[in-house]
């Protein structure tokens, strides 16, 4: 399949509104990788990476991205686009059974139906903390 194929198929499985929310997402996660890439070339007792190693990877545990107990730089290199995916709002919906489908959560998120805590949400690509 060519990429423009796997990306409407991927589009059209996750709920995505455009290209351009799957771009944005594989952009995200190129960056994150690619720090982790450029912590994982410096030495092991350089305090440059151990500070930034700390904070790369407590962000990706908030974020839900990683599991708590992970330490290693080398699992953010294993992340995958579906792993940011998930953690859409529009996505969650659907795993809390709050809807049948993804494309019902975006309607009842367009629709101003969810809140997020106190904060009336309509922004299907927002991204869910685990916080």
């Amino acid at each position: 399949l060519s990429p423009v194929c796997l990306g409407s198929l991927r589009r059209a499985a996750n709920g995505l509104r455009c290209k351009k929310e799957l771009y944005r997402t594989q952009l995200t996660l190129s960056k994150t990788r690619s720090r982790a890439r450029l912590l994982l070339q410096l030495p092991e007792d350089d305090p440059y990476r151990k500070f930034n190693q700390v904070a790369l990877m407590y962000r990706l545990k908030r974020l839900g991205l990683l599991a708590p107990d992970e330490n290693s730089l080398d699992a953010i290199l294993g992340l995958k686009v579906q792993d940011f995916l998930e953690r859409r709002l529009q996505h969650r919906l659907v795993q809390v059974l709050i809807a049948k489908s993804v494309h019902h959560s975006r309607v009842l998120i367009k629709q101003r139906h969810i809140k997020v805590g106190k904060q009336l949400v309509n922004c299907a690509g927002m991204f869910v903390t685990l916080a």
